[in-house]
């Protein structure tokens, strides 16, 4: 347990250095941090979580190996722009694996059948809403990518906006403290990963580099706060009945 702790108490303080090199604009520094933070905390669930998902488990392990191969990509020779750089195809395919792995997870964790006779019309602007954010953020840097890059971010960010909307429609099934966590942690993702965007193909603000790797180190936090819970049975909305009252 005590180990544990330690590595609770480690992972705090090396997230707050990434954070702070990130917003000094510290990326090879901060790609080798966020490496070994990921390492850190795939051991940290693996060696002390009780109840384990491997779907979880797989995320994190697949999310390492991007970050691990990010960190290299620094150190290899500078891509020419008439070139396939394959570590940019490879880490983001990768990053795109991943959080299809959660939105497997949380799939397998829902009754299809109850959540689209109840939830239909949500569902439905939901997948509305995902398109048109999709379409939109993907245009703001459609004129610094190749075809096919823009085609991989347009899927990259597809997933990350399917992920935030199968964790709404878990939570709204659901309604317990873990699918809450677990929207609080995609909600921080989406943020990251959209002010990450801005900050490496539109806005040349440092500050950026601060928010979106705060936003990540939370999103983080999140995510493993709800894998220490079980998945349980929905649980019921509140609903004020009326007293009886017998007759007197």
């Amino acid at each position: 347990m005590l180990v544990k702790k330690i590595i609770k108490v480690v992972l705090l303080l090396l997230g707050a250095v990434y954070i702070l090199l990130q917003g000094l604009a510290k990326e090879v520094e901060g790609a080798i941090l966020s490496a070994i933070i990921l390492m850190l905390l795939t051991w940290l669930y693996v060696s002390w979580t009780k109840h384990k998902s491997r779907f979880f488990l797989s995320f994190l392990v697949t999310f390492t190996i991007a970050q691990i191969l990010n960190a290299i990509s620094w150190y290899t020779p500078e891509v020419p722009l008439d070139k396939i750089d394959y570590f940019y195809y490879l880490i983001n395919i990768l990053y795109i694996v991943a959080y299809a792995l959660l939105i497997i997870k949380t799939i397998k964790q829902l009754n299809l059948k109850t959540i689209f006779s109840e939830l239909t019309i949500p569902i439905v602007v939901l997948v509305v809403l995902d398109v048109f954010c999709v379409t939109l953020i993907s245009g703001t840097t459609e004129g610094s990518f190749s075809y096919s890059q823009y085609v991989l971010e347009y899927a990259y960010n597809a997933f990350v906006m399917a992920l935030l909307s199968f964790a709404l429609i878990d939570y709204m099934y659901r309604n317990n403290s873990k699918s809450m966590l677990f929207l609080l942690g995609t909600i921080f993702i989406a943020f990251s990963e959209i002010i990450q965007l801005a900050y490496f193909y539109i806005l040349s603000d440092d500050s950026l580099g601060f928010v979106y790797s705060f936003f990540l180190v939370v999103a983080f936090f999140f995510l493993y706060l709800q894998s220490q819970h079980r998945v349980t049975q929905p649980i019921p909305a509140y609903v004020d009945e009326p007293i009886e009252v017998e007759n007197l």
